[in-house]
């Protein structure tokens, strides 16, 4: 038990690590992270920006938290984190009941639209954070290797997560291509001439023709005399 909550601990500290430097790093990050709060119409836009910045405060309080190897810290970053992502859920499910729809800023800047996978992702986190919260106030002896790999592992799902917006538009259906075997459709005006002498190439012809025809007659009449 002792190395999954090592790896929960490493999971939501990289989620929240992300979650919060998004909002704040690169010029327009944290208007654009108030802009979607202000969309989502849960908050008066005079409370728009003081609750943009308390979020991020609270997101950097947790990661700091989860960083500090200490029972009582971690058990304290634990239950921040899923409060907060509570929080978050609670607020995409009020959004979606009023049918409004704006795209997910939780990691910057995306496309993609809040919706019932971004509650499902929160509650999921949000548990795992609750289930480890006690027994990171019982730890038990560890060996390093072990205690190592599940750090990895819980920062490299941590990186997924985080990804999971770019990670879907990545891998959104497109429109599907042409069939290339089929091979070049007709020309409809071509298709509608073809064999009657009505389009413009045939016309073409057969003026050059006549003319030819008619020299070759004269030229033909005085070697029959």
């Amino acid at each position: 038990m002792q190395y999954l909550t090592i790896g929960i601990r490493f999971l939501l500290g990289t989620v929240f690590l992300v979650s919060s430097l998004s909002k704040v790093a690169g010029r327009g990050a944290f208007e654009t992270f108030a802009a979607s709060i202000r969309d989502l119409g849960l908050a008066p836009t005079r409370t728009v920006r003081p609750l943009a910045g308390t979020v991020v405060a609270v997101e950097f309080a947790a990661w700091t938290l989860l960083a500090v190897p200490l029972p009582v810290t971690g058990a304290a970053g634990l239950l921040v984190a899923a409060a907060l992502l509570l929080v978050f859920s609670a607020g995409i499910v009020v959004s979606l009941r009023r049918g409004t729809r704006t795209a997910c800023r939780c990691f910057g800047a995306s496309t993609v639209t809040l919706g019932l996978p971004h509650v499902v992702r929160n509650a999921v986190l949000a548990a795992l954070a609750a289930a480890a919260a006690p027994a990171t106030l019982e730890p038990t002896p560890t060996h390093l290797g072990g205690a190592a790999l599940a750090a990895v592992a819980g920062t490299v799902l941590g990186i997924l997560v985080a990804a999971g917006d770019d990670i879907a538009e990545l891998l959104h259906p497109m429109s599907p291509a042409p069939d290339r075997n089929r091979g070049p459709q007709p020309h409809r005006r071509g298709t509608k001439n073809a064999g009657t002498g009505r389009g413009p190439h045939p016309r073409r012809a057969d003026r050059h023709r006549e003319p030819a025809a008619q020299h070759g007659h004269h030229q033909a009449t005085p070697r029959a005399h």
